[in-house]
């Protein structure tokens, strides 16, 4: 889930990489609530814990890629920093949550 891109790669291109990103993300999500469903009540409590922390980053990443999409050609590079640092933040969230409920 690296979005670590090369400085040639077109905004749009980005754009497109980093919302395959989040639909794959949103999918692993919806993936855990289910698993959330089957699971005993006191594990319910800590997956729904985790989700929301991660639903909570990815809003933020997805906001970041707002900014992104608004920003003109000249200054986007500059929103892809900031991007790049709520994604790596959603990244580590999401792999910590996966670990934990493996």
């Amino acid at each position: 889930m690296a979005t670590q891109t090369p400085d040639n790669l077109s905004k749009q291109a980005y754009e497109e990489k980093v919302k395959a990103q989040l639909d794959k993300l949103n999918a692993q999500i919806d993936e855990m609530k289910a698993k959330a469903q089957q699971a005993k009540a006191d594990t319910e409590i800590e997956y729904h814990s985790q989700i929301e922390e991660l639903t909570a980053k990815r809003d933020a990443a997805v906001n970041k890629l707002e900014e992104l999409q608004k920003a003109g050609e000249d200054a986007w590079k500059d929103i892809q920093t900031g991007f790049e640092q709520a994604w790596k933040d959603l990244e580590t969230s999401f792999n910590n949550a996966v670990k934990k409920f493996q």
